[in-house]
């Protein structure tokens, strides 16, 4: 086991790096410099001062150069600084993503508490009214893109009946609230863009959780268990729950970079200075330590992710966890 696991974590490595070239070399080709901000704008910028400015960025070396100088950077575990402002581009991505792992986690542990017991109650109840609403739930769930969602729970939650706040993490007065205020505050402001980010991946775990459970529990091994006189609660949560979380773990793994690249859209709606936000303005400032930096970290958090499905598979299942110590 312990080989395994060392395997994959060396086998992430060269992936890594191939990421970070295709990143590196793809938003190079993206239109527009990061120097037209200071530059366009101002008419009475000369041609001569354009190129000391992007000599100043390192942005008249061929691009092959400008990845190689990056990369010695960032094996010394240096980001870079930031075009715009000329802040470290590691601190402020850590000033913004425990933010954005703090939505992602609640989302997470949402989609997992609430998709799979729905997901288990609809096989079981198959053809049933609650089946056909969970059926209603997955197609509005894929169909509904993330940013109508929360201009719906702007205009309707927010400003209709305001029961909870759109925009930011905290109130004005948020400095003046007592302990217990302020939790209350920031958990208020962090509904809405926990359920946008959880709704989506709520529909799908509900659906894939009910066609696993529809497939293992008219195996013959389920019609054993009955058989010899197991309670249906055992039978369901002990036998033909394990197996069917296989193929769920593996969909949470890929679900992961989706609900970092989804925090772009709910965290730009709803005002929230997280690693999305952050993201969405470099791109549209062309700053590329920063762009490179965020990604490598949500390359890294997605490789983790799937590290962590391996472990849960080995968990799940006996069969794979000893054919891994096999090896």
């Amino acid at each position: 086991m312990a080989r395994y696991l060392l395997r994959r974590i060396l086998g992430f490595l060269p992936l890594f790096f191939g990421i970070t070239v295709i990143t590196f070399f793809v938003i190079h080709l993206a239109p527009g410099k990061p120097t037209d901000l200071d530059t366009s704008l101002n008419q009475k910028v000369s041609y001569e001062a354009r190129q000391r400015i992007e000599k100043l960025y390192g942005l008249d070396r061929p691009v092959h150069v400008q990845y190689a100088l990056w990369l010695g950077a960032l094996l010394k575990f240096d980001f870079g600084t930031s075009f715009i402002d000329g802040r470290s581009v590691a601190g402020k991505i850590l000033e913004s993503l425990p933010i954005t792992l703090a939505i992602n986690i609640l989302s997470i542990v949402l989609i997992l508490t609430v998709g799979i017991p729905l997901g288990i109650l609809a096989s079981l109840k198959r053809g049933t009214v609650l089946d056909r609403l969970t059926t209603i739930l997955v197609f509005i769930g894929f169909s509904m893109p993330g940013f109508w969602l929360s201009l719906l729970l702007m205009n309707y939650i927010g400003i209709g009946i305001r029961l909870f706040p759109v925009s930011g993490l905290t109130s004005v007065d948020f400095d003046s609230m007592t302990a217990a205020g302020k939790c209350l505050d920031v958990v208020r402001h962090l509904v809405c863009p926990v359920f946008v980010s959880a709704f989506g991946g709520l529909a799908g775990i509900s659906r894939y959780t009910r066609t696993s459970m529809i497939s293992v529990i008219h195996q013959e091994y389920i019609t054993a268990a009955r058989a010899k006189g197991l309670s249906e609660n055992a039978v369901i949560y002990k036998h033909a729950l394990r197996n069917a979380l296989l193929p769920i773990i593996t969909i949470l793994g890929l679900s992961i970079p989706g609900l970092i690249g989804g925090s772009v859209i709910f965290e730009s709606v709803f005002a929230i200075p997280g690693m999305g936000r952050l993201f969405y303005d470099a791109v549209m400032s062309r700053d590329y330590p920063v762009i490179m930096g965020i990604l490598n970290i949500g390359a890294i958090l997605t490789l983790l992710g799937n590290f962590i499905a391996d472990i849960a598979y080995s968990i799940a299942d006996p069969r794979i966890r000893i054919a891994q110590e096999k090896r």
